[in-house]
């Protein structure tokens, strides 16, 4: 990273976008927010389409490249600030489990909430990205039970988005709280970067919905 080409993110309060801000915050990356009001639809005005055309956040520019998706740019930015150690890196054992549960969240967990959240009858098993709903949080609940965090021991830049995900979809009844669940969320949340997202997403909001 240089001067010349800071990391830009696109980012609307308490939306998805949330657990990349988090991220940011435990890297301790510097970055340039661009704040985008989903609530009076500028997410799907031409300014930002130009950005993301589908007009969803998080988006970020890095090293003068756009990065979309979220559990992109989370693999992106945890590798990019090694100091950290939110990232096993190549060549450690644990990076092949780090990127199992970075992708089942995306390609697993969203699928199988929407359709929950939706009411929607899932696809023939055959052809479910994510299997059944019981059967996907099962193996995620088994994991956990592991902890504290979702590589054991480990703390990572997984679980700034699977305490992000859990805290969202429990509290709108979408996944059940159960004991495990309900203990990984608050033993993530407990890290300052959560409470200090929080407070400056409260703030922007307040701000927005004055303008």
């Amino acid at each position: 990273m240089t001067a010349q080409s800071p990391l830009v993110f696109y980012h609307s309060p308490n939306t998805r976008s949330s657990a990349t801000l988090t991220l940011l915050e435990e890297l301790g990356a510097p970055y340039e927010l661009h704040a985008i009001d989903m609530k009076k639809g500028r997410n799907r005005q031409h300014a930002y389409m130009a950005v993301n055309p589908l007009g969803k956040v998080p988006a970020i520019i890095h090293h003068g490249q756009l990065v979309t998706e979220t559990v992109a740019i989370f693999i992106d930015l945890a590798d990019a600030y090694p100091a950290a150690g939110l990232a096993p890196p190549i060549g450690d054992p644990m990076r092949g489990p780090y990127l199992r549960w970075m992708v089942y969240y995306a390609a697993c967990f969203e699928p199988a909430v929407v359709d929950r959240a939706q009411k929607r009858e899932q696809a023939p098993l055959a052809m479910s990205p994510y299997g059944d709903f019981d059967g996907m949080l099962k193996t995620l609940t088994e994991q956990l039970d592991k902890g504290p965090y979702i590589l054991g021991d480990r703390y990572s830049a997984a679980d700034v988005l699977w305490a992000t995900g859990l805290g969202w979809t429990t509290m709108f009844g979408i996944v059940p709280l159960s004991p495990t669940i309900e203990r990984y969320i608050a033993h993530v949340k407990q890290r300052p970067a959560f409470a200090k997202v929080k407070a400056h997403d409260d703030a922007l909001s307040a701000e927005m919905a004055k303008a």
